[in-house]
């Protein structure tokens, strides 16, 4: 599959778009790279009421209808969207299903803006996601009536809503959820095969001696010094996360099996050479300074995997690997016998 790009006749309507009517140059092209083309034919069903909202769109050219059911079983119309008019954001964003059926009334060409994407924006942009916030707003005066409040509280409301869907708490990089989603939308959208996805697996080697030994605030400190030693180490287009206490995971999008090694060695080494200063115990008097290593394994797509399972499993196996082989260091999963 190519990579996504816009194509230029798209360009006007991303700028005249009120999604986007906020943003600089800069901001345009960083949202631009999330954007997806669709072409829906004459008659075909761009979502259904009651169905789950996992995008939101821009309407680009041709006509959308949106009407509802009632209780006899007839339709009734609602409105028609117009080219720049954007659509679905509601679901995405209050996490409720759909509140009606769209339809195309001619061939139509969208820009899909998938909920994961724009909650990454909003996580790694966050200007950028204020500013699509109060377009939100303005268009969606209705709704903020119903609440009785303002853009303060939808800002407020979409800082707690990403750190909640998105970010672990105490560290702030990625959480699984949002991997997991991450990579599963990959899968789903058809990216993986022609093009590579690496999945590190790591653990935080014998951090239960550290909790014994210093108390749970020095295995906390360790852990969120791990994630700055992640977000350093891997490249922007990464999505570092941690998934449960000692063990984290990276995403490394177009990325085949010895460039995500090269990527791990470099976190293995930062890793080891980085020291933490945590109490001297659990009592907390006085502090110490302490280093800690870590085990990395590493599977990619489509060679060692089809889907999201297997390319964790087989991650996770080369990880129980790199730990029986002494730890501190970092294995690559077997190749299947019919991969490529």
């Amino acid at each position: 599959m190519d990579d996504q790009q816009i194509a230029p006749a798209h360009d006007p309507i991303i700028r005249t778009s009120p999604l986007f009517g906020d943003l600089s140059e800069l901001e345009l092209n960083a949202v631009a790279a999330f954007l997806e083309p669709r072409s829906i034919k004459e008659g075909e069903v761009i979502f259904t009421e009651g169905a789950p909202g996992k995008e939101m769109y821009i309407l680009v050219s041709g006509r959308i209808g949106a009407w509802v059911s009632q209780s006899d079983g007839t339709r009734r119309w609602l409105f028609e969207i117009k080219p720049g008019d954007f659509f679905g954001e509601m679901s995405v964003i209050a996490n409720v299903t759909r509140s009606a059926t769209l339809t195309a009334a001619e061939d139509t060409e969208l820009l899909v803006f998938l909920g994961i994407d724009f909650y990454r924006i909003i996580f790694e942009h966050p200007m950028i996601g204020v500013k699509m916030l109060k377009a939100i707003r303005r268009v969606q005066n209705s709704w903020l009536d119903e609440t009785s409040k303002n853009l303060n509280d939808l800002m407020r409301w979409g800082e707690t809503a990403r750190r909640r869907a998105v970010s672990d708490d105490l560290t702030g990089i990625y959480n699984r959820r949002f991997l997991e989603d991450s990579a599963n939308s990959r899968f789903e959208q058809g990216y993986v095969g022609p093009r590579s996805v690496s999945l590190m697996m790591l653990d935080l080697d014998r951090l239960h001696l550290i909790n014994s030994s210093h108390g749970q605030i020095a295995g906390d400190l360790v852990c969120i010094s791990a994630a700055q030693v992640l977000r350093t180490a891997t490249r922007a287009g990464d999505i570092c996360a941690r998934f449960s206490g000692d063990e984290f995971a990276v995403l490394l999008p177009d990325t085949e099996p010895e460039e995500a090694r090269l990527i791990a060695e470099r976190i293995c080494k930062t890793m080891v050479s980085r020291k933490v200063t945590v109490p001297k115990d659990s009592g907390g008097s006085g502090q110490i300074e302490i280093a800690v290593s870590t085990s990395i394994g590493i599977a990619s797509a489509p060679i060692h995997a089809n889907n999201w399972e297997e390319l964790y499993m087989a991650a996770d196996n080369a990880l129980h690997l790199a730990k029986e082989l002494g730890r501190n260091r970092v294995e690559i999963a077997e190749k299947r016998k019919n991969s490529r």
